[in-house]
């Protein structure tokens, strides 16, 4: 790995483009470096993952919309949508809005956090699509969500996009669109011109995780993998992109994140060197904010020590400065500790969840989100005695650079109202790979099974699976049908219809 000194140049003082981020982006996205049999095994099981959170999913209002609309652009030889049949085609950037909606609609899928904050699985859709469309095989495939994964984790760990209240997505689409370069073996000036476009066009503001947060926050992802798409036709017909789009004076640094003096060191791979930052991230075991899945974790263990939840005075949990400011009582959101606030508002809470976590030892991608389970008066009132506060050790455990020293959870004090203390602590989540029980191909399969159980059949279930499992050897027209069909009257908007302008 090699880091990369990035900041803004003056109009008047030349970079030279091979000096661009952009450029060395595009230059590791057209190599042709090796990839390792844990890095394809990988690859496997966040398809896998990501397919079984869509499945979930398929019949919520927004990911129903998103297909509704995406049904509105077959295409003959195109990309298959989640649950529709494989017969059936569309758009390739339409399809990759419809499944990314599936895929982020649960937040349940992989993640990776340091500098800023990601969902890399979010890649999958758009290159995927976009395979299916070109007649790719599972090699290329393959190589493109490698690259995916790699330029997204390695922007995020340089560059913090949060400080400047912009949206997390400012990292996956210029990921997206490098890892559809790989995918499509375009020279590296196209990819280039690709990825420049897809950062120009993808920062956006923070709101649509604040406050009262709604199904935008599912739709974003996949509006920045559409955006991907846009981005790599366009260069392919000989169009060009705003340049440096990093380091230009009147570009992203300069004007949206650290300013005229700000500097980033982005790490990357060396050209040739392989691409291994998918085994630094990290899935999730229950469908929550990933600053959560340890202290569910830890829930669960304190849950027994506790005979009375009406005993309990407050609940501290001293954590990092993300989960403090982000999902806990440091983002002064009174959305957080409202009972009637929106599903995608109740998982960014972490009280909200903590509460439910302790009382059931359990948690439920739907049940736990129940307006009835939110609205029960005795998880209110444990709720609304719950609080965070910023730890700086947590936060420097959160923001190592060593994946192993990593720690994403806090320490909870619980303070009956006779005085005695319950205190626990726990710092990666149980399926984390540094966990007590690190996810493995068995409990990605597990997941998928759980979460698609009685909605398809069992021949599609292992039809998929198998298709997965050997995606190295897969032909173009195996890879067309890499997709999990629902049986039709199963799938609410399985047909065009006339509820927009589509």
């Amino acid at each position: 790995m090699k880091k990369h000194v990035v900041r803004v140049y003056p109009s008047k003082e030349k970079l030279d483009r091979k000096d661009q981020l952009a450029w060395k982006i595009a230059e590791i996205a057209s190599d042709n470096a090796p990839i390792k049999a844990d890095v394809v095994d990988m690859i496997i099981n966040r398809i896998i993952d990501n397919a079984s959170v869509a499945i979930a999913a398929a019949n919520r209002r927004p990911v129903a919309s998103a297909r509704a609309m995406a049904l509105a652009h077959p295409r003959n030889g195109g990309a298959t949508v989640f649950g529709m049949p494989n017969d059936q085609k569309f758009d390739c950037e339409w399809a990759a809005w419809a499944n990314g909606t599936a895929v982020r609609e649960l937040d349940f899928h992989d993640t990776y956090l340091a500098a800023d904050y990601s969902h890399p699985g979010d890649n999958i859709p758009p290159i995927l699509a976009v395979a299916q469309q070109m007649g790719k095989n599972g090699k290329e495939l393959l190589k493109g969500l490698v690259t995916g994964y790699e330029v997204h984790v390695d922007l995020v760990k340089a560059i913090c996009l949060h400080k400047h209240k912009k949206d997390h997505i400012a990292h996956l689409c210029p990921a997206q669109a490098a890892g559809i370069g790989t995918l499509l073996n375009l020279p590296t000036e196209t990819i280039l011109q690709a990825v420049q476009q897809a950062v120009h066009v993808s920062f956006t503001t923070r709101q649509s995780r604040k406050g009262e947060i709604s199904s935008w926050k599912a739709y974003a992802p996949a509006h920045a993998g559409k955006l991907a798409v846009e981005a790599v036709d366009r260069v392919m017909r000989g169009e060009g992109a705003p340049s440096p789009i990093y380091e230009g004076e009147d570009s992203v640094i300069a004007y949206m994140l650290d300013g005229k003096d700000g500097k980033y060191e982005v790490p990357l791979p060396e050209v040739g060197e392989e691409k291994r930052a998918i085994l630094e991230t990290y899935t999730k075991e229950h469908s929550a904010e990933y600053q959560s899945q340890a202290l569910i974790d830890l829930a669960r263990k304190m849950k027994p020590l506790i005979k009375n939840f009406d005993d309990i005075k407050d609940i501290v949990i001293h954590t990092s400065h993300h989960t403090h400011y982000v999902i806990g009582t440091g983002a002064n959101d009174p959305q957080k500790m409202d009972p009637n606030a929106s599903r995608e508002t109740l998982d960014h809470s972490i009280m909200y969840i903590f509460a439910v976590a302790l009382q059931d030892g359990t948690w439920h991608h739907v049940n736990s989100y129940a307006p009835e389970r939110a609205k029960r008066p005795d998880t209110v009132a444990l709720w609304h005695k719950i609080s965070t506060v910023e730890d700086k050790q947590w936060t420097a455990w959160y923001h190592e650079t060593d994946p192993d020293k990593k720690r994403f959870g806090g320490r909870v004090e619980i303070t009956m109202k006779d005085g005695t203390k319950i205190v626990d602590e726990l710092g990666v989540a149980d399926a984390h790979p540094a966990g007590a029980r690190p996810f493995k191909r068995a409990d990605y399969i597990r997941k998928f099974d759980t979460l698609t159980e009685g909605i398809i059949t069992k021949q599609e279930r292992d039809r998929f699976i198998g298709l997965c499992e050997r995606l190295e050897s897969l032909t173009a027209e195996e890879v067309q049908q890499l997709n999990v069909q629902i049986p039709i009257d199963k799938l609410v908007n399985n047909k065009r219809d006339n509820k927009g302008i589509f």
